[in-house]
């Protein structure tokens, strides 16, 4: 999952620093073809993306590294952590599934949902039988946390 990830940072980074290294110059270079540069809307929105470019560059490489610093060896073996697929009862006797992952990962509708939502948290370290309660905007709810598969379980 860590490798998955980081291969979608890697692959972003790689288009981000094409397009800033060959993409960008041959549109600034276009933009000064134009004329003045003072009033050159091209040259401008090049720019522009330029700094916008490197801003998104200088946060991936950040978050490339916290990822990398992960270590799944300290994850928990029999509780909820990242990674964890959890089958939960709700007040209503209705079972939910969700895997717990990473914020770039998190989309409730396929049940992924990040470890550092309300629910992520309050799922986390949790083991089978244990009461889960969370705070949500439609107010609180409250699950039984029936299975739990780690991320050493798939392995």
């Amino acid at each position: 999952m860590k490798e998955r990830i980081l291969k979608r940072f890697y692959d972003e980074i790689a288009g981000l620093e094409r397009e800033l290294k060959v993409d960008l110059p041959r549109e600034i270079q276009r933009a000064r073809e134009l004329g003045d540069l003072r009033e050159n809307a091209e040259y401008k929105a090049a720019k522009d993306r330029q700094t916008i470019v490197n801003s998104q560059i200088a946060m991936l490489k950040k978050r490339v590294g916290e990822i990398s610093m992960i270590n799944l060896d300290r994850i928990p073996h029999d509780r909820a952590g990242f990674g964890s697929t959890v089958h939960l009862h709700d007040e209503h006797g209705d079972t939910v599934v969700y895997q717990l992952v990473m914020p770039e990962d998190a989309d409730a509708d396929k049940g992924m949902i990040s470890t550092s939502s309300p629910i992520g948290r309050a799922i986390l370290n949790k083991e089978v039988g244990d009461e889960v309660k969370v705070v949500t905007p439609n107010g609180p709810r409250r699950f039984e946390l029936i299975k739990v598969i780690t991320i050493h379980d798939l392995e």
